[in-house]
């Protein structure tokens, strides 16, 4: 009878774990639904769910294809594109936020914006030849048709993209307002059939980089993601962190940092994968000790971070790459210490916050068995390691993307568990076209912006203006100025987009300052993605106070201070690019290691400072000392970083000698 109780109650226990998790679940596609528009999407019943699971595997082949064996030109590939955005935008995504979601039939009106969309892009497939040739001559007809299309566009991207598409329409409007303003900020003005042929009939326009970014780069890594996702990949990493970092002090958070960060490089979308990671790492963080709002915002930086990560960075390094005409190996080595760094941080962060608190890691019985991990699961890393080596052979990114994307399906069959059957492979192949929806519209209506940026020479504009504003070629003020701008056009923009918008307003004005043009696309690109924890938007910290429960201006003040070594690094590599493997040329193997080396230590000694922790408790002093220190080892200087070190084991050494008397924190 005692035995059945006791079952009882473990089962009643399990019973109410589940329960708590399901709502937790519930919470967290609530706010993502709040914040990204991914998760607004109708759901139809009968047929129309089958037409357009079958139109998703379609768009999808036609990708895979053309972006790899087949022939079609780039403006063809890019309206194609365009045309099947616009037919799954207005299919999927509701008019209004209160729309009844469940549904037999789309809309009347929806019917028709499809119609005017496939009509003017399918126009421009047929006739853009003829008008290039002509050197862009157009008549009373085909400026109507550029007027349909864009009120389209816009209309996709304010169900789609939402605040994006309000910048979009200001940066359009500034193409004749811009006019009547003073200075460097105005033009002499446009009329409206050179603004509308630009943004249509050109290849500045909705039709530029952004559209062609989606139609090859984005779309086949996110649907690479939900391959990888569907085969257990996801699953795999959290075991795997766990079996890393799981038992050490703060555990439970070491673990959202690794996993976040691995989860996040891939699927490049910061609150997607708060929302998605979250309801696992951070109810495990709260129960381990953590403050709510310590925990909501751990989640938050980590999953921000992903996207400047390597080896993938969330597509984002492929773009770049494409951007500075150089080998994506460059892109990708150059990345690799600022985002070491930044999850150094954070690692450090919560390392110390857990000493202070005298936390303990998960108990060796909840922790997974390492080498059963890899045997069982080790086999999905496959896909990554075909992706890289392609790439490393020299074979182009895209390539390599569609040969991961089969090997992912091929390397799931090497153990029954992780098969992809029919069923998962559709499912995959669904999400994965449904998830490029959105970040797709965002790339066309940011077609807008960087024509707009282009016919007005706003960027070359900007550049000056800031500089004659600062009176001088401080470069560093001009950095402050641009991260600012930056960091306003990352707000609620996915990676991605975010970096395409800032590459076309931003960058301009760091490389008219001086500063080398792969510096200023990793400079821009950083705080383009940090605007995901910086206050007053910080999406990402906003989604993860709602699964803790926690106050979001407390959250997102934690995530600031968590991410605080990501604000800082681009600074000191804008002017000596040291930190940026292969990117100063002159700087040696063992400049660059040296280098590495002392800013590691001084991300240490920032952390050390701002915790209030190193070998024990610090007093004020100490955690002034450390947080003095931290720049002088920041800074790649030889003076510098003796000064750094040296107060460093300065206060290392007081700590260590008197632990006794202090309290040695255990």
């Amino acid at each position: 009878m005692h035995g059945k109780k006791v079952a009882d109650i473990a089962a009643e226990k399990m019973k109410d774990g589940l329960q708590a998790q399901a709502e937790l679940d519930k919470k967290a596609r609530e706010l993502l639904e709040e914040k990204e528009a991914d998760s607004r999407m109708r759901t139809y019943i009968g047929p129309m769910n089958r037409i357009i699971t079958a139109l998703l595997c379609i768009w999808t082949a036609f990708q895979l294809y053309f972006t790899t064996l087949g022939a079609i030109s780039a403006i063809n590939l890019r309206a194609f594109h365009c045309i099947f955005l616009l037919l799954f935008t207005f299919l999927l995504f509701p008019t209004y936020r209160k729309e009844k979601r469940v549904r037999k039939l789309p809309p009347v009106w929806d019917i028709l914006l499809i119609l005017l969309g496939t009509g003017s892009f399918g126009y421009l497939i047929t006739n853009f030849t003829r008008i290039a040739q002509t050197g862009g001559r157009v008549d009373s007809f085909e400026v109507g048709i550029a007027a349909v299309a864009l009120v389209v566009v816009f209309e996709a991207a304010r169900r789609a993209s939402g605040n994006l598409a309000v910048l979009a329409l200001i940066f359009l409007g500034y193409n004749w307002f811009g006019e009547y303003l003073p200075g460097l900020l105005g033009h002499n003005g446009f009329t409206l059939k050179r603004v509308l042929v630009t943004q249509f009939w050109g290849t500045q326009g909705v039709l530029g980089t952004g559209i062609g970014v989606s139609a090859t780069y984005i779309f086949l890594f996110v649907v690479f993601g939900a391959f990888l996702k569907h085969s257990g990949f996801s699953k795999f990493i959290n075991d795997f962190s766990l079996t890393l970092v799981g038992q050490t002090p703060g555990g439970p958070a070491k673990v959202a940092v690794v996993a976040s960060a691995l989860m996040g490089m891939i699927n490049g979308s910061a609150i997607a994968n708060v929302a998605t990671t979250g309801t696992i790492t951070i109810p495990l963080m709260k129960r381990t000790g953590y403050r709510k709002e310590f925990a909501g915002a751990v989640e938050a930086v980590a999953s921000t971070g992903g996207q400047f990560c390597p080896p993938i960075m969330g597509a984002v390094g492929f773009v770049m790459a494409e951007f500075l005409n150089l080998s994506y190996t460059k892109v990708m080595l150059a990345a690799i210490v600022p985002a070491f760094l930044y999850y150094l941080g954070l690692l450090m962060s919560v390392h110390f916050e857990a000493k202070r608190l005298g936390l303990s890691g998960l108990s060796k019985e909840n922790i997974p068995v390492a080498a059963k991990v890899l045997k069982e699961q080790g086999h999905l890393v496959i896909p990554l390691v075909v992706l890289i080596g392609l790439m490393f052979a020299g074979y182009t990114p895209l390539y390599a993307a569609v040969i991961s994307i089969f090997s992912t399906v091929a390397a799931s069959w090497l153990r029954k568990e992780t098969r992809m059957n029919g069923s998962k492979i559709l499912e995959a192949t669904v999400e994965g076209a449904k998830g490029a929806i959105s970040v797709g519209v965002c790339c066309v209506i940011i077609g807008v912006i960087i024509g707009t940026v282009t016919l007005t020479s706003m960027g070359l504009n900007m550049g000056y203006l800031i500089l004659n504003v600062i009176h001088n070629d401080n470069i560093y003020v001009t950095g402050l100025l641009v991260m600012i701008m930056s960091t306003i056009l990352g707000m609620g923009v996915p990676g991605v987009a975010a970096y395409v918008i800032v590459q076309a307003v931003a960058v301009p004005v760091l490389i008219k300052a001086g500063v080398l043009a792969i510096t200023s696309h990793l400079f821009c690109l950083i705080y383009a993605c940090l605007s995901n924890i910086t206050p007053p938007v910080a999406m990402s910290a906003y989604v993860a106070s709602g699964i803790a429960g926690s106050d979001q201006t407390k959250t997102g003040i934690w995530a600031v201070r968590l991410g605080l070594i990501g604000f800082i690094i681009p600074f000191f590599f804008l002017d000596n690019p040291v930190l940026l493997i292969g990117v100063d040329q002159t700087a040696s193997l063992a400049a660059t290691l040296w280098a590495v080396f002392t800013a590691s230590v001084g991300t240490i000694a920032l952390v050390a400072g701002l915790e209030g922790w190193l070998l024990r408790k610090c007093n004020l002093a100490e955690r002034a000392v450390l947080i003095a220190a931290a720049p002088a080892m920041l800074y790649p200087g030889t003076f510098t970083d003796l000064v750094g070190l040296g107060c460093l084991i300065v206060i290392g050494v007081f700590q260590f000698i008197n632990r006794k008397k202090y309290g040695d924190g255990e």
